[in-house]
C-alpha cells in the first residue's frame, strides 16, 4: 500500500472515486502478504498488485463495481484443481480481499492518514471486514489520538487500544470482536493494517560497496543512511538521492542514535580503528541484522579484537561476517545482492539455498511487514 499512497492521494485530494482492494488475508503459499493493495481510478487507471498479476483482471472488475454501488465486497480467491479457466492464485494459495470505495464521505480520514504515512509518522487504520458492523467503515489510529468509528463506541475503544499495540510492533492482520468490542471470535472482524515508519538501515564506510548496498536497500524499502569520518568520501552526491550521508566517528554516531529490532546495520570499513568500535557498540543494541565486511583473515582478526575488548561470546554469535551469502559475488552491486539475500533471507527465515533443492511451502511464515 505505501508505494502506491502518493498516487491515491491525488485521486483523493480531487475528488475522485476509487477503488481500493486490500489483502486482508491469506493462507499457504500466497504471492502477497496482508497489507498489499491494488486501486481502480478515474479513466480505469490502475495502480499496485495483489497477486503478481493472478487475480488482477477480476479485482479491476470488482473495483469497479464497488465505486459504482458503493458497497464493499469481501471475496476470496484461491486455485481451483477442477475448473481450469477458473480465477484464482496459481501458486496453490488463498487471498482474501476486501475490496471498498473510496471517497472524502466514505472514508473522512484517508487524506490524513495518506500524509502521516509519506511524513513517516506511524498510524493503523483499522477497517471492518465482516460481521455485525458496516463493512468498510475505518477507524484510523495514530499514538496520541484517532479519527472515524467502526460503528459503536464500544468497538471504537477496544480496536484502538489493540490498534496502538500492533503499531508498537509495527504488525498487521485480523483481530475479531463482539459488537461492542468484546473480545470475541464470532462477531466483527477488523482488519488492522499497521503502517510503521520504515526501517532503517545503516551503513558504515562511504566506499563504492556502500553506494550499492545503499540503493538496494532503498529499493527494499529502508531508509539509508551512510556514515564515515572521512569527509573525501563522506558526500552526497556519491550515493543516490534521497540516502542520508553523515560525516562522524561510526562508533560515535550509531551511539547517538536510535535503533530498533527492525534496524540492519552493514559495517563495511574493514579497518579495525573503525569497525571494532563500531561493532563494540552494534553487538550491544537492539537490531535484525549486523552484518560486516572483509575476508576471513580479517574476520579472525576482528573477532580477536573483539573478545579483547570484552565483547561476550553471546553478542558476538550475532555478528554476521563475512557479511552476504555465498553467490561468488565480485563487483559491488553483485556484493550488495549478495548482502541483500542474507538480510531477506533472515528476516522471513528462509534457508538461502536454491528453491530447487528445497521443499514444502515457497514462503516461509513469518512476521508481517506492516506495510
Amino acid at each position: 500500500m505505501r508505494d502506491i499512497l502518493p498516487v491515491l492521494s491525488g485521486w483523493y485530494a480531487a475528488g475522485e472515486p476509487f477503488g481500493l482492494a486490500t489483502v486482508v488475508a491469506v493462507s499457504r503459499s500466497a504471492p502477497r502478504d496482508p497489507g498489499a493493495a491494488m486501486a481502480v481510478g478515474p479513466g480505469d487507471e490502475v495502480v499496485g498488485s495483489v497477486s503478481g498479476g493472478c487475480v488482477e483482471a477480476a479485482v479491476f472488475e470488482l473495483a469497479r463495481e464497488v465505486v459504482a454501488s458503493g458497497e464493499p465486497r469481501l471475496e476470496t480467491f484461491g486455485y481451483s484443481d477442477t475448473d481450469a479457466f477458473a480465477v484464482g492464485l496459481t501458486c496453490g494459495g488463498e487471498i482474501t480481499l476486501l475490496v471498498r470505495p473510496v471517497t472524502a464521505s466514505a472514508d473522512p480520514s484517508f487524506g490524513a492518514v495518506a500524509e502521516s504515512v509519506g511524513a513517516g509518522r506511524p498510524v493503523t487504520v483499522a477497517t471492518v471486514t465482516d460481521g455485525p458492523a458496516p463493512r468498510g467503515a475505518t477507524l484510523a489510529v495514530w499514538p496520541e489520538t484517532a479519527s472515524g468509528t467502526l460503528g459503536t463506541p464500544g468497538l471504537d475503544v477496544a480496536v484502538t487500544a489493540d490498534a496502538r499495540g500492533e503499531l508498537a510492533l509495527g504488525a498487521t492482520g485480523l483481530r475479531h470482536y463482539g459488537p461492542h468490542g468484546e473480545r470475541r471470535e464470532d462477531a466483527v472482524t477488523v482488519f488492522l493494517h499497521s503502517y510503521a515508519p520504515p526501517p532503517r538501515l545503516l551503513v558504515f564506510g562511504a566506499i563504492d560497496y556502500a553506494a550499492a548496498v545503499a540503493r538496494i536497500g532503498a529499493f527494499l524499502g529502508y531508509r539509508v543512511t551512510v556514515c564515515d569520518a572521512r569527509p573525501v568520501f563522506a558526500t552526497p552526491k556519491r550515493f543516490p538521492e534521497g540516502v542520508e550521508v553523515v560525516v562522524d566517528w561510526p562508533h560515535r554516531y550509531l551511539r547517538g542514535t536510535d535503533t530498533d529490532e527492525r534496524t540492519v546495520i552493514c559495517v563495511l570499513t574493514h579497518d579495525p580503528k573503525f569497525d571494532v568500535p563500531l561493532l563494540e557498540v552494534a553487538l550491544r543494541r537492539p537490531a535484525a541484522y549486523i552484518g560486516a565486511m572483509g575476508s576471513r583473515r580479517t574476520h579472525d582478526d576482528r573477532m580477536g579484537r573483539l573478545l579483547e575488548a570484552g565483547v561476550p561470546e553471546a553478542e558476538l554469535s550475532r555478528l554476521r561476517s563475512p557479511v552476504g551469502l555465498d553467490l561468488g559475488a565480485r563487483t559491488p552491486e553483485e556484493v550488495a545482492v549478495s548482502v541483500a539475500a542474507e538480510i531477506v533471507a533472515l528476516r522471513w527465515g528462509g534457508s538461502g539455498a536454491p528453491l530447487t533443492v528445497t521443499a514444502g511451502t515457497i514462503h516461509p511464515a513469518g512476521p508481517s511487514p506492516g506495510a
